[in-house]
């Protein structure tokens, strides 16, 4: 770990309360545990982009003093990201993006989902040490998730063809050498998952690339005590997420409809819920919940028989599996994309390909709680061994060290930031 406090600016397009899922929550944990250890975060975002997707922001999240929020707005509203996602440049907040990272001499500018808050072009500002973190797959898919024409996973990409299935306009930038240079200006890309990476370089992304999971501090964890929303004397399996079609939640549905010896419960809003709903319409095994703060997620956790996530498309981690992990839940997942990595490595959970197999999964940790207890414990372990804070730090600061000494080949004039910074 560093000997002195180090100085980071987090280069991100949606930050709390301006966002709408996973990138943004692990700036923010990310932001906060860096501060909490005495280094110096500034966090550049854009809720102008967050305004142009609909997004409605809810409370504040807590912030340490240590962390400074730097929101980069335009006087023109809508058109600031709107021309960022057309050309692949800052555009017009060009020079205020220029002015925040060149103007403080950071030592780690670690970029995150930048499509909106000024896109490749972005990545060459500043000369501190560069980390990208690809949340989604938005270097090699203009839809970010890899799923082709709303509705299966990509295999065969037709990128054109798929922007406009989504109802939006190409970026021709795509279809030049930009992003090949501007990707050039990082020095390590950290996936979530092993599959992330694999993915890129099935699609041709070549640049440096380091495994980094995602993490959940321990001190998040609020105590399961209490009733969990809709307490309901029926076991119960769980589902936490948005309600996109991607996330596979309508198959559960289906096998639901013919499956009542336990509920579904779902937890999370999103464009797919409505719909959702009308499925399940008449069916008093299925429940939703809405959204729910996280800090009542935990008795929700505790009391399921096991978090179930089911995605249909190539997910780049599985948050709530291990938000499931950390009460002790264990986790049955679709064999598909990054999910199954993180049952893999714990032996916290089982995995199904076919409904037959989910069936059974369920029905196995239904009807034994020694299993259950068995798995979840595993997951636990794991959870704290794996996918807590003090090792994603350890390894964060590691991949640190590893760019300086890339960059101070063949010098002996600095030593690695865990013992010069």
């Amino acid at each position: 770990m560093p000997t002195r406090p180090l100085s980071f600016c987090m280069v991100t397009t949606f930050y709390p309360p301006h966002h709408f899922g996973g990138d943004a929550t692990y700036v923010h944990r990310l932001s906060n545990e860096l501060a909490r250890r005495g280094h110096r975060v500034t966090v550049v975002c854009s809720p102008d982009a967050f305004s142009t997707l609909g997004g409605s922001a809810g409370p504040s999240p807590f912030e340490h003093e240590n962390v400074l929020v730097r929101p980069v707005e335009g006087r023109l509203g809508i058109a600031s990201p709107l021309v960022t996602y057309l050309t692949g440049r800052p555009g017009l907040r060009a020079r205020s993006l220029k002015r925040l990272l060149e103007g403080e001499r950071f030592d780690v500018i670690h970029f995150h989902n930048v499509s909106l808050v000024g896109g490749p072009g972005v990545l060459s500002y500043g000369d501190a040490v560069k980390l990208y973190t690809t949340h989604e797959h938005w270097l090699v898919c203009p839809m970010h998730v890899l799923w082709r024409n709303d509705r299966e996973p990509c295999e065969q990409p037709k990128c054109l063809r798929c922007t406009l299935a989504f109802h939006r306009p190409p970026q021709l930038w795509r279809y030049s050498s930009l992003l090949e240079r501007q990707t050039r200006q990082v020095d390590l890309f950290l996936a979530p998952s092993e599959f992330t990476i694999r993915m890129h370089r099935e699609r041709g992304f070549s640049r440096p690339m380091r495994h980094l999971p995602l993490f959940l501090p321990r001190a998040a964890q609020a105590s399961p005590d209490a009733a969990p929303p809709g307490d309901s004397p029926r076991p119960y399996f769980l589902v936490v997420g948005r309600l996109e079609k991607l996330k596979g939640v309508q198959t559960l549905i289906e096998l639901f409809s013919r499956y009542d010896a336990a509920d579904l419960v779902v937890v999370g809003d999103g464009t797919h819920g409505t719909e959702l709903r009308r499925q399940a319409k008449g069916l008093r095994q299925i429940r939703f919940l809405g959204s729910v703060p996280f800090t009542q997620l935990a008795p929700l956790y505790a009391g399921a028989i096991a978090v179930i996530a089911a995605s249909v498309g190539y997910e780049t981690f599985g948050m709530t599996v291990l938000e499931g992990f950390a009460q002790r839940t264990p986790a049955v997942v679709r064999e598909l994309g990054a999910l199954p990595e993180l049952v893999e490595d714990s032996g916290g959970g089982l995995t199904f390909g076919t409904d037959a197999e989910l069936l059974e999964a369920l029905e196995a940790l239904r009807t034994d709680p020694g299993l259950r207890a068995e798995l979840g414990q595993r997951g636990y372990e794991a959870y704290v061994a794996r996918w807590s804070e003090d090792p994603h730090l350890e390894t964060y600061f590691g991949l640190i060290d590893e760019v300086l000494l890339s960059r101070e080949a063949g010098s002996s004039t600095r030593s690695p930031v865990s013992a010069d910074l």
